[in-house]
């Protein structure tokens, strides 16, 4: 169990997507700070093109936007956006649409685990600069005896169980890894003219690694029964699923432009 460390105890080392200024959670520094109810609540989410998910997110995920896998790592992540800085799915309002699935990533914050500067213990740190928090709040830190309020031993709670998902995630990445799976994919769009013909040559407009379908259709047996008693085989089927998200995203982003929707193209 991760817990809140003594003050100056810890170093964070470098800074998480979405997260400006984490530090080390403890009473001496934020006593007297807290969370507040704020007009945009995801409006810190309005510029993440991308989110990073883990895998027992997938399905839900699917049914929202495309995930894909980036890095040397394969880092999976959840598409929300064909342009760096915009999040199509926050509107101005500062809320997501109606009926997306908000990922624990983001659900999490202001919260988050990191390392310390030696990368050998983690700790509870929350971002300092999150619109949310500040004086005067409507969830308290810590009470008047210095010590964690129900409301942030829940969000340590939360941030445990997530880095739980995380290391499971970096289980199914490495079984996929070890069988040879990913492969190198891209989606475009052809603009197209309102009568439906071609306005001009196809656009790409992203490429990640996904998993080949090809490839899991080819493994042995015995290899297919480990993707499905690991219960892999379903969440590798909800992301190849989720690929058709990017018709989705593309009418989206043309929508907002005022121009006609488009259909992906993926390779």
């Amino acid at each position: 169990m991760t817990d809140t460390p003594p003050q100056g105890a810890m170093q964070v080392q470098g800074n998480p997507i979405l997260y400006s200024r984490p530090e080390p959670l403890n009473a001496q520094a934020h006593q007297g700070l807290g969370v507040r109810r704020i007009d945009r609540p995801f409006g810190f989410a309005a510029a993440a093109n991308v989110v990073p998910v883990v895998v027992t997110e997938f399905p839900q995920v699917a049914l929202s936007c495309p995930i894909i896998f980036a890095g040397d790592k394969y880092q999976p992540l959840a598409v929300m956006g064909l342009n760096a800085g915009q999040n199509l799915y926050v509107g101005d309002s500062g809320l997501f649409q109606t009926g997306v699935y908000i990922p624990a990533y983001v659900r999490r914050y202001p919260f988050v685990l990191a390392a310390d500067e030696k990368r050998e213990n983690m700790v509870v740190c929350i971002d300092r600069d999150a619109p949310m928090v500040g004086d005067l709040p409507d969830l308290a830190l810590f009470d008047s005896a210095g010590q964690p309020t129900d409301y942030t031993k829940g969000c340590i709670e939360f941030c445990n169980n997530f880095e739980v998902e995380v290391r499971r995630t970096e289980s199914f990445i490495s079984l996929l890894t070890e069988l040879d799976l990913f492969e190198t994919r891209t989606a475009s769009f052809t603009p197209q003219n309102p009568d439906g013909t071609a306005a001009g040559p196809p656009q790409q407009i992203a490429e990640f690694f996904a998993v080949s379908e090809e490839k899991v259709k080819a493994l042995p047996d015995d290899k297919m029964r480990q993707l499905v008693n690991s219960g892999a085989l379903s969440q590798v089927y909800a992301h190849l699923i989720s690929l058709f998200g990017w018709d989705r995203l593309i009418g989206l982003a043309l929508q907002r432009a005022g121009q006609q929707p488009q259909v992906a193209n993926l390779n």
